[in-house]
């Protein structure tokens, strides 16, 4: 199956929090730059590195890390 097009350097730009990268294998990957998550930040639902095998999953967890940090 054909993933849709994507722009890394958007999403970079949209999250700059996080260092965004695609995989050889065509898996996307975030980390979280300059931050290490406290053991209650990740009992909370936060990651340091999320990944998935679509862009628009990849997105949709990465709005969803941003909007638990607000709330956490």
């Amino acid at each position: 199956m054909t993933q849709p097009p994507h722009d890394l350097g958007l999403i970079r730009k949209t999250f700059p929090d996080w260092s965004c990268f695609r995989s050889d294998a065509g898996i996307f990957y975030a980390t979280r730059r300059g931050t290490t998550l406290s053991n209650t930040a990740i009992e909370r639902g936060l990651q340091q590195t999320v990944s998935a095998d679509d862009v628009a999953t990849f997105v949709e967890l990465l709005r969803d890390q941003g909007g638990r940090r607000t709330t956490t």
